[in-house]
């Protein structure tokens, strides 16, 4: 039986850590402060979005609210970033995704001041990240790299794959492996026999997005397994990417949905905020 990582509770410790920070940091006249910008009323993202609110207030870091109208032009929204980016007050923005079918993505990421961009989505910070230099990097894969830390689990050496190519987690995941020493393939839609590239990892990453894509067919006895993906099931359940009934008697160790990797997306995004201050 898999031993369960808690994202839940390294998350929370992560949070404690951060929120005596906040509190050096205030007692030196520097106040963190996170910039939250969302577009429409998109369910998800309005718990997302709640979700950070809720953790800035735990971490003792100020957040300001733009929630703005699903019609807003994408000049608007440009002109926005541009007020933030020049706001010395604020040390993050973080521009909620998806956004409209009328508003460029790609135009609204790099927009954002590479020194705010706390969700590590400018390619200023990707480019810093392929090159080894200090930046911020994506929420996910960084809050992956410390749920493995923290749980004891050894990257250094081991035969890391990470199945999905997406820029937010597969791409930045598989470059954050190699900076810790692992061995890393990245493997996708594409890949042939991939469940032969899969049971040769010691440590694998699903990013597929596809719900129990992952079975105990495509596990090595004794991995790590790191479920990226949140889906509803047919009774409205959420699960992931991973079988997790099926795979925690194979793996070593697994996280589960809810409660591995969520939350400790948005306790890195919390440590960019920090990590901007500090800057």
């Amino acid at each position: 039986m898999a031993m369960l990582i808690d994202g839940k509770a390294i998350s929370a410790q992560i949070k404690e850590e951060l929120k005596k920070e906040t509190a050096l940091l205030a007692e030196e006249g520097r106040h963190v402060c996170l910039a939250v910008v969302q577009v429409g009323g998109d369910p998800a993202s309005s718990i997302y979005v709640g979700n950070k609110k809720k953790a800035c207030d735990q971490v003792g870091i100020e957040s300001l609210s733009y929630e703005l109208e699903e019609q807003t032009s994408e000049a608007e929204l440009l002109s926005l970033i541009d007020r933030l980016n020049r706001d010395d007050k604020v040390n993050g923005i973080l521009v909620q995704l998806p956004l409209p079918g009328h508003i460029n993505e790609d135009a609204v990421i790099r927009a954002i001041h590479p020194d705010k961009d706390v969700d590590g989505f400018h390619p200023e910070s990707v480019g810093r990240l392929c090159i080894g230099e200090k930046g911020f990097v994506p929420c996910t894969p960084a809050g992956i790299i410390q749920m493995l830390k923290r749980s004891g689990i050894e990257i250094e050496g081991k035969e890391c794959v990470v199945v999905g190519r997406s820029n937010i987690v597969g791409k930045p995941m598989a470059m954050l492996l190699l900076r810790e020493n692992g061995t890393v393939t990245v493997a996708h839609s594409r890949t042939k026999q991939l469940r032969e590239v899969t049971k040769r990892a010691d440590i694998l990453v699903a990013a597929v997005g596809k719900p129990k894509f992952i079975t105990a067919e495509y596990i090595k006895e004794g991995a790590v397994v790191v479920d990226v993906g949140i889906h509803r099931n047919e009774n409205n359940k959420l699960c992931g990417d991973v079988d997790f009934d099926g795979v925690k008697e194979k793996a070593a160790a697994i996280t589960p949905v809810p409660g591995g990797v969520g939350p400790m997306t948005i306790a890195m995004l919390m440590s960019n905020c920090v990590e901007a201050a500090r800057k």
